[in-house]
């Protein structure tokens, strides 16, 4: 009779790509399966862009309707998704204690930080396609070029991270119900007065300096300039979201608390 040997057995922690990627699809099936959420990040800004470039709610200036809306919208899914949603989902986490029953295993910070990057950035890929694709039925016709595609998805990227970091902030000091209550408060208050939806040139020019400093409104206008207008890179507005995303993760990284 042949004698079996088995392979000796080897624990340890599975690879840290693997790890991250685990966790990343773990994050995006809670997603899916969050009503609240789809809404937030997905149904909530389409039919904003089907009703603002539609209705005449307000003048945009020259130019058309949709191009001055379409990429307002796409700054709206960045907020919708990587602050009002991390914030949410993040702060009650911690508050069920999810986060303090990660941190025994073997996924570190930096691997839960990454797969809530990875999911957040997929998310908003999904959000990019399917507002551009809307956008082109209603009538859209962007400035296509290399140097367009490559600043408008910069502008997406940074802006991503810094809505990410404040997202992390409010999470990680807050707690879940003062959480919910203050990002749905932002989003509310940065759809109306952060270049989103209204023109700045609507408000009084006392306020539109300030008003083109907030993140909503540095990558609102960063992505019309180079999708309405063809301009170059958008310089002054990704130094603007660079600095919250330094800001943000930097604070961030100094007081969240886990438990």
């Amino acid at each position: 009779m042949t004698e079996v040997t088995w392979p000796a057995p080897a624990p340890g922690a599975a690879p840290l790509p693997k790890m991250v990627a685990a966790q990343a699809g773990l994050e995006l099936r809670s997603l899916l399966r969050n009503g609240e959420q789809l809404l937030l990040t997905l149904i909530i800004p389409v039919l904003l862009l089907v009703v603002f470039s539609s209705e005449a709610v307000i003048s945009m200036g020259r130019g058309s309707r949709i191009g001055f809306v379409a990429p307002g919208i796409l700054a709206l899914a960045v907020l919708s998704t990587s602050f009002t949603s991390l914030a949410i989902g993040t702060g009650f986490e911690r508050r069920y204690g999810v986060l303090k029953r990660l941190g025994a295993t073997p996924l570190s910070r930096g691997g839960l930080i990454a797969a809530k990057a990875l999911s957040v950035l997929t998310v908003e890929a999904g959000q990019v396609v399917l507002i551009a694709v809307v956008s082109a039925l209603l009538g859209w016709h962007p400035v296509v070029s290399a140097v367009s595609v490559t600043s408008a998805l910069l502008v997406l990227v940074v802006g991503s991270a810094a809505f990410s970091g404040l997202a992390m902030l409010m999470a990680g000091t807050l707690r879940a119900e003062a959480t919910l209550a203050a990002a749905n408060l932002a989003y509310l208050l940065l759809l109306g007065a952060g270049g989103v939806v209204f023109p700045l040139a609507k408000f009084p020019a006392a306020v539109r300096p300030a008003l083109r400093l907030l993140p909503s409104g540095a990558m609102s206008d960063g992505l019309r300039s180079v999708l309405r207008y063809g301009a170059g890179l958008p310089v002054r507005d990704l130094v603007v979201l660079a600095a919250w995303a330094v800001v943000g993760v930097g604070v961030a990284a100094r007081f969240f608390r886990w438990e």
